[in-house]
């Protein structure tokens, strides 16, 4: 796709609005007396704006960029959402992730609404001038679209704090006199951001699965101890979830970058693989590893798999060779619906991303409440604070099921075309709040 192609539409059948649409109805079809008219509010996106911007490179040549950002609903307060940069990032996706942010703020009890943001471009082929000016010049674009009480931008695909940092001072340049930092998130700590908050996402991840595994979900494993783990992707989340579950004691086993995996079964040495990373820009050719490709990790003989790279990772076509006791979403949406089903009739958890990666949003929370009130945490009470927000979405969503689950029992036959899972419990208890809240705050005018 070229860079300045904003798609409308995806041929797709598993494309990222059509998983959102139908893992909403999988969750509508159980929630009973629901208003219709309030859920189609829910359903579709409260504001999408779509930019086009000129960019001065470094040759001296001009080229036209494409960027937009979807307010999925601001019910329980400022939009949130990160920032992607990405060559094949289309409208639909981006939709798509606004509205999982509003699914996600709900269940774990932020007072945020769901958005996101991108630019089609290709960061690998980017300067850091170029992409400073990218930046720059796409916030600009937005304008009074975002604020510390609007709208609330973050890191995500290809972004990071240096990329939030150029956010913060092009908002602060043309909105001087004010306390803007809180403004956008995922900042650097000098400039206001929180400590913890780049681990926060990966960290979140592994404290739900100790947890969820802990409350005896997954036949055949009763603790991350020993546990054998596979993690696709070794970027900013999947390298803090290697890091940290080695922690807890678990042995990583197969990791994986853009240009493919390796595996050691005996347990990679993750130092060793971080220095290699960094001298050689790949995971592949680590001495004493055998080599393997992003598809093929999915399928590697595990207790714990990780999804921590890109969407429509695990569909029809694969889910059936999944051998992994548990899947831990920490990349949005890398198991379709008729993933879901298969994984399901397999006997295998998922641990959803609606519930398992919401700590980065948890962490940009605890940074946005520490930017307003000009407060620094220390990084054991952001961690402390972090944890009990992972552990209650996990106590209530695993509650949700069981109690959902009797219900289906008692009932002579089932009808629903999909089985119901740990994401359709999480979705409810979020559309639960979601509807209750729009209800006591009316329809206006």
């Amino acid at each position: 796709m070229e860079q300045s192609e904003l798609k409308q539409n995806s041929a797709k059948d598993n494309s990222a609005d059509t998983m959102t649409n139908i893992n909403l109805d999988r969750a509508l079809c159980r929630i009973a007396h629901i208003h219709k008219g309030i859920v189609e509010v829910l359903r579709y996106p409260k504001r999408v704006i779509s930019v086009t911007f000129p960019i001065e490179m470094d040759d001296g040549s001009v080229q036209i960029f494409k960027g937009c950002r979807v307010v999925h609903n601001r019910t329980l307060g400022p939009g949130k959402g990160g920032i992607r940069f990405h060559p094949d990032v289309d409208l639909n996706e981006v939709s798509a992730l606004a509205a999982l942010m509003t699914w996600k703020c709900a269940l774990i009890e932020v007072p945020f609404g769901g958005a996101k943001g991108a630019v089609i471009c290709d960061p690998k082929k980017l300067s850091s001038h170029e992409l400073r000016r990218i930046t720059r010049r796409f916030i600009s674009e937005l304008g009074d679209n975002i604020g510390p009480y609007i709208d609330i931008p973050s890191p995500d695909l290809y972004t990071n704090e240096q990329t939030m940092s150029w956010v913060f001072d092009t908002y602060d340049v043309m909105h001087s006199g004010n306390n803007n930092r809180a403004v956008v998130t995922g900042k650097p700590v000098a400039l206001g951001g929180s400590v913890g908050r780049r681990e926060a996402t990966g960290r979140g991840v592994c404290y739900a699965a100790r947890h969820f595994i802990g409350k005896h979900m997954v036949p055949g494993l009763s603790n991350l101890n020993g546990a054998t783990v596979a993690i696709q992707g070794f970027g900013n989340v999947g390298a803090v979830v290697a890091e940290q579950m080695h922690c807890m004691g678990a042995k990583i086993i197969a990791l994986s970058d853009s240009q493919g995996g390796i595996i050691d079964k005996e347990g990679l040495n993750l130092a060793e693989v971080a220095a290699y990373k960094r001298e050689h820009g790949s995971l592949i050719g680590l001495p004493g590893t055998m080599s393997t490709t992003n598809d093929a990790l999915l399928e590697v003989d595990c207790d714990i798999l990780v999804p921590a790279a890109l969407s429509h990772q695990i569909c029809a076509h694969n889910a059936e060779q999944i051998k992994a006791k548990l899947v831990v979403e920490a990349a949005n949406g890398p198991i379709t619906p008729e993933g879901d089903r298969i994984l399901a009739g397999k006997g295998i958890q998922v641990l959803p991303d609606i519930l398992a990666n919401a700590g980065g949003v948890t962490v940009s929370y605890f940074e946005w409440v520490q930017n307003l009130e000009n407060q620094q945490w220390e990084l054991d009470e952001v961690n402390e604070k972090l944890l009990k927000k992972m552990n209650k979405a996990v106590d209530v969503s695993v509650e949700r099921l069981k109690s959902l689950t009797a219900e289906e029992g008692e009932q002579s036959e089932d009808g629903h075309a999909y089985p119901l899972d740990l994401r359709t419990a999480a979705l409810i208890i979020a559309l639960d709040k979601l509807v209750a809240v729009t209800s006591q705050r009316g329809i206006w005018p």
